[in-house]
């Protein structure tokens, strides 16, 4: 199993290290990318380095991409055709396509939500044609979360969908979550 998350400058600090590390947890491979470069800079002035740059990628090689929030991250994925192309990619293939915080957006805009339930940062409810909630939403192939506070919550999702609940259960007990 493997995944990709792609950040850009600006993004949301928790939702990328603490969801790369819960999913690394599990066993399924991660590979941060920078857009465009190779170090990105959160919403908080933390530097990362990533594994690859989107360039380099190639989608079809993915199982799934999960996709985290901050204001100008967002904004930058939303008009780079590369993700917007994996994205569907990977959607119409029944593949995992996650966002958290602000990033259902992308998806809303792109039509992927239209017919699912789907969660999203508080106040950004009318973005999202069947808005819901709760803390954590999974319709199909499509996982949806609200915030950097649901993080954990977000990513023990993700593994219970790839590695089933026990997987879950486990990696919860060994984080005390």
């Amino acid at each position: 199993m493997k995944l990709f998350i792609p950040l850009a400058d600006g993004f949301e600090d928790i939702e990328a290290v603490a969801v790369t590390d819960i999913l690394r947890r599990a066993g399924i491979t991660i590979d941060t990318v920078g857009i465009p470069g190779t170090v990105v800079t959160s919403m908080n002035g933390v530097r990362i380095y990533v594994e690859r740059r989107m360039i380099e990628l190639k989608p079809d090689d993915y199982d799934g991409i999960v996709l985290i929030g901050g204001g100008k991250n967002i904004e930058t994925l939303g008009r780079t055709s590369a993700i917007i192309e994996a994205i569907k990619r990977l959607s119409v293939r029944g593949k995992v396509v996650a966002a958290i915080c602000a990033a259902p957006t992308i998806l809303a805009k792109l039509g992927i939500l239209d017919d699912k339930r789907a969660t999203i940062y508080p106040g950004m409810e009318r973005e999202l044609p069947k808005p819901r909630g709760e803390k954590v939403i999974v319709d199909g192939n499509i996982i949806t979360s609200q915030g950097p506070g649901t993080a954990v919550e977000f990513a023990l999702k993700i593994v219970e969908l790839l590695k089933g609940r026990a997987k879950a259960d486990q990696i919860r007990q060994d984080i005390v979550a």
